[in-house]
């Protein structure tokens, strides 16, 4: 599957071209969702210090359990951009129903499409028929050539600003969330031109696995990475074991330093 490029899109200081993103590594870093304008500048701030590209800024979360803490929604989108206009950061924001795309493009840079909506067919749509570039992760269970159909029905829709994510997938392994699929990164490369980035949060499910995996993942070929981190991960609201806290971050962008692609 090879894609033409289309002219470049400037998001931030860093540019994606048509299936390319032109800049050494991609490090998009922040909560795992939005709990309060608080948290999130004192996050932005630091992130914003400290290596980060883009700020993930989610406020519609998808949770398993109906009862756990779903995002702020609407209030956080608020929150979102008062914090984007303070510290001029781009930001990544999660989008689940097709009728939430035209606000949430008002406020996001880049939208993300999570690992429960890849098959999302309508909402694969939608968010095509916009000027954003997309994040789409892989789906918990989807194979590579399922993954890349539904890159091709964004895409169908006119937008090829699309930016393949890695986060792990399903399989009989318990000391993991997931298992990271490191092969991917470069059988995608093979099969397409779309930037691939890892994120290694998810696939973890433990922040002390997270900095190996990034590492592993540069390593390997990826273009970037998408990193959850909290200024006090024990209180977070949703995925508290596996967000990093400030230090940890710190950590990271040294050893990610280190690493020659």
């Amino acid at each position: 599957m090879e894609l033409k490029l289309v002219k470049e899109k400037r998001v931030g200081d860093f540019v994606i071209e048509g299936a390319r993103i032109g800049r050494d590594f991609l490090i998009v870093a922040g909560p795992c969702a939005v709990e309060s304008k608080e948290q999130l500048s004192k996050t932005a701030g630091f992130l914003k210090s400290n290596g980060t590209h883009a700020l993930r800024a989610m406020v519609f979360k998808p949770r398993s359990s109906p009862y756990s803490f779903q995002g702020l929604g609407i209030k956080g989108l608020k929150i979102v951009k008062e914090i984007k206009k303070e510290y001029g950061m781009p930001v990544v924001i999660e989008v689940l129903d097709p009728r939430d795309v035209e606000r949430v493009c008002m406020v996001a840079d880049i939208l993300q499409l999570g690992a429960r909506n890849m098959q999302n067919y309508p909402l694969l749509r939608e968010v095509g028929r916009t000027t954003k570039p997309i994040i789409l992760k892989r789906g918990l269970s989807a194979t590579i050539e399922e993954w890349l159909s539904a890159a091709e029905y964004i895409m169908n829709e006119g937008n090829m600003d699309v930016i393949l994510c890695e986060r792990g997938i399903r399989t009989f392994t318990t000391e993991t969330r997931f298992t990271l699929d490191l092969a991917s990164i470069p059988i995608i490369k093979k099969l397409s031109s779309l930037p691939i980035i890892v994120d290694p949060s998810h696939a973890a499910g433990t922040s002390e696995l997270v900095i190996p995996l990034a590492k592993a993942a540069k390593a390997i070929g990826s273009d970037g990475l998408i990193v959850e981190v909290h200024p006090d991960p024990q209180r977070a609201l949703s995925d508290n074991k596996q967000q990093l806290n400030f230090d940890m971050f710190r950590q990271l962008i040294i050893e990610l330093s280190e690493l020659k692609r």
